[in-house]
């Protein structure tokens, strides 16, 4: 089983209480719209992120992002932490993983990210802060 999948199958098996914050469909409150699929949410965020093209624009679409109630799938991690070096601001590609951390439940699902973004992070030159401070 790929690590992907494991992780989906990490997610998925959450009690009914935490599913909420990760169902495949949730409702957008701000706007009048149908549900939007978490694939689709997926697709948009990872679209965002690749196309933008300063500091302001990445921040604010990792606000947004991280304000729904679900935790955002891998692709998207990937593509803001490669937005914020893209911008070249390590300090916000550290941060993607805080707000990872942050909205996941519990320690070893932070860790099924991490080792997913192994390869990400390597390439990159990304600490955690847990790394940069010995946490």
């Amino acid at each position: 089983m790929m690590r992907t999948q494991m992780l989906a199958t990490a997610l998925r098996a959450r009690p009914a209480a935490a599913a909420a914050r990760i169902a495949p469909k949730f409702t957008r409150m701000s706007s009048g719209h149908e549900q939007e699929s978490f694939e689709s949410f997926t697709q948009r965020y990872v679209t965002f992120f690749e196309g933008a093209e300063d500091l302001f624009e990445v921040q604010r679409g990792l606000n947004n992002c991280f304000a729904h109630d679900l935790v955002p799938a891998p692709s998207v991690v990937e593509a803001a932490v490669r937005a914020a070096r893209r911008v070249n601001d390590y300090a916000t590609a550290v941060r993607v993983f805080e707000g990872v951390r942050e909205k996941v439940e519990n320690k070893q699902q932070y860790k099924a990210y991490l080792d997913e973004l192994k390869g990400l992070r390597e390439e990159l030159g990304i600490e955690t802060s847990e790394e940069l401070y010995h946490a």
